[in-house]
């Protein structure tokens, strides 16, 4: 049982991009519009009073039943420099029968801010929530199962191992801190932010052999610059570091904002995940909606043994506000 467990914990792990050491969240190519999943110090930072973000993940359709991966945020600002926010995000791993869910709260505080008009800033955040982890049984394959006769699989044996416990929640927690410049009509604004989830390090359910096993700690360091060409043209490079237990993702990139009309921009650009996937990125900005869409092109090892089976992703951003404006005021987001 313990076998089982571990190899249905490293298939996730190897068909999410990274590699199986002890890596056990998913992740996003397109995480700079999944604000909440990157940091809580992120919650309410935006050009608007309210923000929701919904974001799909699917990968591996061509050898397996696809791996799928939506995530969906929604967070607003209030008069106090308190932002709160909600976060769910599930990951159906094919045919192995894992799901992974887990669904927070998050609370900012957005008051600290210094320079010019105070247009630097720092906000500082905390997410509290539950992972569920489960599997379906039904879906398991074990060796007994194929006939030592023939040596084929025969699905009409019933497997030989039973588990236990298929099913497990524990209590979740993050922090992050995150700084930006928002001084309008600067040539270059930075931005830069660090968190921490699982810090309470929640029990794995399955596997216990003794001393039981517990989730790493997933560090992320991310930051970037908004470049101001000129009003209607900017490029805005970004780096993302994140690291759990002995697995690290390094990505890069850059993507350009050109402005088509006054409610409209049009946004392209690519990162680059060391050692696994380039992921090229085309989006359009239209009033107070972003939609973008991603496709991870592999460069790795296991991408060449795999084919074509790259992984796509599609989101889109909605940020409101509860008066209308007259027009697009100049603040520089740290997220999009």
């Amino acid at each position: 049982m313990r076998n089982l467990a571990i190899l249905a914990l490293g298939l996730m792990s190897v068909l999410s991009g990274i590699a199986t050491k002890a890596q056990t969240d998913p992740h996003y190519s397109q995480y700079y519009i999944y604000p909440l999943w990157l940091n809580p110090g992120l919650t309410g930072v935006m050009d608007g009073d309210y923000r929701v973000t919904a974001i799909y993940r699917r990968q591996w359709a061509d050898i397996t039943s696809p791996y799928v991966t939506p995530g969906v945020s929604a967070d607003f600002t209030t008069s106090k420099n308190v932002n709160l926010g909600v976060n769910v995000m599930n990951q159906q791993v094919g045919e192995g029968g894992y799901n992974y869910l887990t669904a927070n709260l998050s609370m900012a505080y957005s008051g600290v801010r210094f320079g010019v008009d105070g247009n630097q800033r720092i906000s500082m955040g905390m997410s509290l929530g539950i992972i569920n982890r489960r599997f379906d049984q039904s879906k398991f394959t074990t060796s007994n199962q194929f006939d030592p006769s023939t040596g084929e699989f025969n699905p009409n044996i019933q497997p030989d191992e039973v588990m236990s416990k298929t099913s497990g929640t524990s209590f979740d927690a993050g922090a992050g801190i995150m700084y930006y410049d928002a001084t309008p009509g600067k040539k270059m604004n930075l931005f830069a932010g660090l968190s921490a989830f699982h810090l309470t390090r929640p029990e794995d359910p399955f596997i216990t052999d003794g001393v039981p096993e517990r989730m790493p700690v997933r560090y992320t360091a991310h930051g970037g610059a908004m470049f101001t060409i000129s009003e209607v043209l900017s490029i805005t490079p970004n780096l993302l570091y994140m690291r759990q237990g002995k697995a690290s993702e390094k990505m890069v990139g850059a993507y350009v904002q050109s402005k088509i009309n006054d409610d409209a921009d049009f946004l392209l650009g690519a990162n680059y995940r060391f050692k696994d996937a380039l992921v090229p990125y085309a989006g359009v900005y239209y009033k107070n909606f972003v939609l973008g869409v991603s496709y991870d092109v592999g460069t790795s090892d296991l991408s060449k043994i795999s084919g074509k089976s790259n992984s796509f992703e599609l989101s889109l951003s909605i940020i409101g506000s509860k008066a209308v404006k007259a027009k697009r005021v100049p603040f520089v987001c740290p997220a999009m």
